[in-house]
């Protein structure tokens, strides 16, 4: 199953569980009818023990709520989910075009490698069979060609098993970094379906005189946590672009028959690096779109956890950094 399999699996399961949502309304009923009651006969006594003419507007608040109660999955979550879509809809539009981009500048950049490096022949017969073979063909018997001839084969085996670390690694930042996104949008996904099954019972709480903030502090958190998908769009589309940069630049330098390609995607390996660390920032970025407390706990976790992630990974690139330069400054 693909990643984007994923994440279309947690959009099915948000929608498979907002019945529930229906279900929790007939116990809010309950709890709001009886705030209703406490908080109209409060109301009311207090305007008549002050010799006040009774205020009817405020008395409208509870049942209000209690419209909303009723009909929660269409007026509140229906209401605001097609508000905020559009902005997801938006910003995976940008997602989708920058990853195409950039798919089509990494094949270029790579045809664009082994180009060079079948030019230059030094290389040539190490990425190239046809080029080992002539240069094979082109050797005799004789015992300094016999050497040559080793020489050539432990070249070869030492730059494909070099070339099979350096993917293993990729692959494995690739892996971790869609982990991350797959991570926050569970948790994403779980946050929503809490918040959107108990919404009546927090609608229902703040019919109650005291507890009237609990109908904001709900609303700030859905809303935030709803932002985490597209915020998290747009760092993918920041990182993709800046790939895309870098791959272009490349490419204009491959144009040139004299340069030497760099095959170790050092920099590819550092924007994975940042990408992993970056995604377990959203949460808080999202905070500063929109404040919403009570997630404090989770936030210092994750950063926690992207620090964790970030030593580990930067310790492997480190490590294929040293050795690639080792192996250069002994060239």
């Amino acid at each position: 199953m693909e990643w984007n399999n994923l994440h279309e699996v947690l959009r099915s399961l948000y929608d498979d569980m907002m019945p529930l949502a229906g279900d929790m309304a007939a116990v809010a009923k309950g709890l709001a009818g009886l705030g209703a009651l406490f908080y109209v006969a409060l109301k009311v006594w207090q305007a008549l023990s002050r010799a006040e003419p009774i205020d009817v507007f405020p008395l409208l608040r509870p049942f209000a709520l209690g419209l909303c109660i009723m009909f929660f999955p269409t007026i509140v979550l229906g209401t605001i989910n097609a508000v905020l879509s559009p902005v997801v809809t938006g910003t995976h539009a940008i997602l989708e075009d920058q990853v195409l981009d950039l798919n089509k500048l990494q094949q270029q950049k790579d045809q664009l490698e082994y180009e060079a490096m079948v030019r230059n022949p030094e290389t040539a017969y190490m990425v190239s069979d046809e080029e080992f073979d002539k240069k094979l063909d082109e050797l005799g018997w004789s015992p300094s060609d016999i050497g040559t001839m080793a020489g050539m084969y432990m070249d070869r085996t030492g730059y494909q098993i070099e070339k099979a670390i350096k993917d293993w690694f990729r692959n494995l930042l690739e892996i971790l970094f869609q982990a991350a996104a797959l991570v926050i949008d569970t948790i994403r996904t779980f946050f929503l379906i809490v918040l959107s099954i108990l919404g009546p019972i927090a609608f229902a709480i703040s019919v109650w005189d005291g507890f009237q903030s609990t109908l904001t502090q709900w609303l700030t958190r859905y809303i935030s946590v709803y932002l985490w998908l597209p915020v998290s769009d747009l760092f993918s589309s920041m990182l993709a672009r800046i790939q895309s940069l870098i791959l272009e630049r490349d490419i204009e330098m491959l144009t040139d028959p004299t340069y030497i390609p760099d095959t170790s995607n050092t920099v590819y390996i550092i924007f994975m690096i940042i990408g992993i660390i970056g995604y377990f920032t959203i949460p808080t970025v999202t905070g500063w779109v929109i404040q919403a407390g009570g997630a404090g706990n989770f936030t210092r976790n994750v950063n926690q956890t992207a620090m964790k992630t970030g030593n580990i990974a930067g310790a492997g690139a480190g490590s294929a950094a040293g050795n690639i330069g080792g192996k250069l400054m002994g060239k």
